[in-house]
């Protein structure tokens, strides 16, 4: 038995419902969603690679893949408008948090420096007018929304016209590489933009296109062959109707 089958059987062994599948793929992606942008709040670098650290983020455009192969179309535009909506509430709780009254010894231990760096208002001397309206991290949300409405509906449109069209007797892992081929160039590209202007120099911010290029590429290569492993036939059971 191929290892594929090994996997789709372990899969309907749980017996899932329909409510209990959309739950799980939804949830990952939210987590893969919010703890990326989280993450990005930290810009690291790899030798001459420079880039955020949110490269969790990068799972979601194969897994939008995995939720649009199992509940389809409308569910995969509404899960990245959920995330997105998820996203901009914790960012202004964290504005909230920040402003709450900090206990003195954990302020002098630098937790509240540290939580007004992250997700303070931005302080800016001659530096970019709207920045000062920004924390860090809202700013990283804003990015993040906007780009990724951006990249993950086009991911989408092109998944789908590729799998009812051309794609649709092609092996199953090209709809992944197509689709991200477009969706990632539009990610690398604009959230740097829309979330460090100001904050690096030109020179770090081309890096980062090209770092953020190289890296969401890979993690594609790494997990492409995920689409195999969700079968192309429902994973939940149908539910029945109770009244």
């Amino acid at each position: 038995m191929k290892l594929k089958d090994r996997v789709h059987g372990f899969i309907y062994g749980f017996e899932l419902d329909k409510t209990q599948a959309t739950i799980i793929l939804v949830g990952f992606y939210l987590f893969f969603s919010l703890g990326g942008n989280i993450g990005a709040t930290k810009i690291t670098y790899f030798g001459n690679l420079v880039m955020d650290a949110g490269f969790l983020y990068a799972l979601t455009f194969t897994w939008r893949d995995l939720i649009h192969k199992q509940l389809g179309r409308k569910a995969a535009i509404t899960t990245i408008w959920l995330a997105a909506i998820i996203n901009l509430f914790a960012a202004l709780y964290f504005q909230l948090v920040v402003i709450l009254p900090a206990q003195p010894e954990w302020s002098a231990a630098g937790g509240q420096a540290a939580w007004n760096f992250l997700f303070g208002i931005i302080n800016t001397s001659g530096g970019i007018w709207w920045q000062s309206l920004f924390s860090l991290q809202l700013r990283i949300v804003l990015g993040s929304i906007i780009t990724a409405l951006l990249a993950e509906s086009a991911d989408t449109y092109v998944y789908h016209i590729w799998t009812k069209g051309v794609g649709m007797t092609r092996p199953q892992w090209t709809r992944v590489f197509i689709s991200n081929a477009v969706s990632i160039p539009i990610d690398s590209i604009l959230f740097p933009i829309f979330a460090f202007a100001g904050i690096i120099g030109i020179d770090a911010m081309l890096q980062m296109f090209v770092t953020n290029m190289i890296v969401k590429s890979i993690v594609t290569l790494l997990v492409f062959w995920t689409i195999y492993f969700v079968p192309e036939k429902p994973i939940y059971r149908e539910e029945i109707p109770v009244f």
